[in-house]
């Protein structure tokens, strides 16, 4: 059955690529008036930079790569318009002759959530595409939070913003007593982050430890709910050889993060805009500050993934990994147009 969604992706989802100009530049293309944006400079060893706009308004950026408090930077995303962002001078995002990625992200919503035992300072919520950034302040004891999606969210990425802490990853596919952390390789480990409860289609639960509730501290959460040709979340099997797996999401993938179950490895981040076209499919590793990788590991079809490469990162023989997938192009979506393979 086609993967048919009444909007298009892009609405929601979009990469663009930008060269830096060491001063101030608007970056257009965008499509939309992101209010998460994830940046990162391809061409060498920079932190990545994660802003947006519940979070002091951009102002705050977080190291998907570190363990780090936020920093406040007025020269980083300086504003957002309806087509994309301006940046300043910040080294990370706008040095002379850097190449960079931004990966950008469209919620929108910022009134009328309630529920839960702990009230959000900040939200921006899409339930059209099923995702949300949800800000708030530890209690020190367990609670819930509304995440405003109406549907389950199945992966869940939070990080504590005013000390330095290690980012605390949620997956379905792991269930509610384990977690991950992004900005390490580290093994999947078992958590009360949160408090050995599941999700539900209007909250998800948090313990009370220093990943995801001290109390006093900030905290920011990122929700993602799969949206039938427009997010997929799910995991496969690796079978260790260079004709690897196909993963079917129902849609052409715009990015795909791809992280390792059972071992220490990278989280490792494809989009179909580095360099464009198949196998030439570079990566980036969401922990890390390398610049892009340029083996082959990856090729984006019109319905899905199929994986190339041998790295145990990806695809070590049957051993687990798990992702998350934004589209590109669905299947067919409301201007009738298919997606096709690169």
């Amino acid at each position: 059955m086609a993967e048919y969604i009444s909007f298009q992706p892009k609405d929601f989802f979009n990469s663009v690529l930008y060269t830096g100009n060491g001063s101030t530049q608007s970056i257009t293309g965008v499509g939309f008036q992101p209010d998460f944006i994830w940046i990162k400079c391809r061409n060498d060893t920079r932190n990545h930079q994660l802003q947006d706009s519940v979070r002091n308004d951009f102002d705050n950026i977080i190291n998907s790569d570190s363990d780090g408090a936020q920093g406040t930077f007025t020269d980083g995303v300086t504003a957002v318009g309806s087509d994309g962002f301006s940046v300043g001078a910040r080294a990370a995002l706008n040095t002379t002759s850097d190449t960079l990625v931004s990966w950008n992200w469209k919620m929108g919503t910022t009134s009328g959530l309630s529920g839960g035992t702990i009230t959000p300072s900040g939200y921006s919520i899409s339930t059209t595409a099923g995702q949300s950034v949800i800000a708030w302040t530890g209690t020190g004891s367990a609670g819930t939070i509304p995440h405003g999606l109406g549907v389950t969210p199945k992966m869940i990425i939070v990080k504590e913003t005013s000390h330095a802490t290690n980012w605390a990853v949620y997956h379905s596919v792991w269930g509610n007593t384990k977690f991950k952390q992004l900005n390490t390789t580290a093994v999947l480990a078992t958590t009360s982050n949160w408090n050995d409860t599941s999700p539900t289609s209007s909250l998800f639960s948090v313990g009370g430890g220093d990943q995801t509730n001290t109390s006093g501290r900030t905290y920011v959460a990122y929700c993602f709910a799969p949206v039938r040709g427009y997010c997929h979340i799910g995991s496969y099997i690796g079978n260790g050889y260079a004709n690897g797996p196909f993963v079917y999401t129902g849609f052409k993938p715009g990015f795909v993060m791809i992280v390792r179950t059972d071992s220490t490895y990278d989280w490792t981040m494809f989009d179909n805009k580095r360099i464009g076209y198949n196998p030439e499919n570079y990566f980036l590793w969401a922990n890390s500050t390398a610049a892009d990788g340029t083996t082959d590991y990856m090729n984006i079809l019109s319905n899905g993934y199929k994986i190339i490469g041998t790295t145990q990162g990806i695809n070590g023989g049957t051993s687990e990994y798990v992702y998350i997938a934004f589209a590109a192009n669905p299947i067919v979506s409301s201007n009738d147009i298919p997606g096709m393979a690169r």
